[in-house]
């Protein structure tokens, strides 16, 4: 199993709504950044975990996780000429962006926000800290069970 952060402006899609869906399970879909793509299309599997990440907000943080429910698919809001996230140079027969399903597991008992995430030595090779515009990043096992930690999941060692 693999760890994902996945970011969005809780403006646009926020946690809250992920659980409001129907089975609590949506397409991430508009996805128009080429490595995040690939990381969709290539590396995102069924049962991976996801960090979800609340951008562009005076506090960003982590709020909560949730699941892949399935794997890389083409994205369909790329073909819709009427859509946000329509591009030309997409086709049924020659898809270019990729979107995945995300299902709703349940709120952080603290957020974990990106001050504190910056401020913790122990991740500051994350790629949240490195690149943080990229919307789809992979977290390490050791990053994600700090985030858990810091974010009341499981219990760590003092000082974490």
């Amino acid at each position: 199993m693999n760890h994902w952060l996945f970011k969005t402006e809780p403006g646009c899609f926020s946690f809250e709504d992920l659980k409001n869906r129907s089975n609590m399970t949506e397409p991430w879909d508009g996805v128009r950044n080429f490595q995040a793509r690939n990381y969709l299309r290539d590396s995102v599997q069924l049962g991976d975990r996801i960090l979800f990440y609340h951008s562009n907000i005076p506090e960003p943080a982590v709020v909560g996780l949730a699941e892949i429910v399935r794997a890389g698919y083409p994205d369909t809001t790329a073909l819709n000429p009427n859509g946000e996230h329509f591009d030309p140079k997409a086709s049924a027969d020659k898809p270019i962006w990729y979107m995945v399903d995300v299902r709703y597991v349940k709120p952080l008992q603290r957020i974990v926000t990106l001050a504190s995430i910056k401020q913790n030595p122990l991740l500051a090779d994350m790629q949240l800290v490195k690149r943080s515009r990229l919307s789809i990043q992979p977290v390490t096992a050791d990053e994600w069970q700090i985030i858990m930690i810091m974010g009341g999941m499981v219990e760590g060692m003092k000082g974490q």
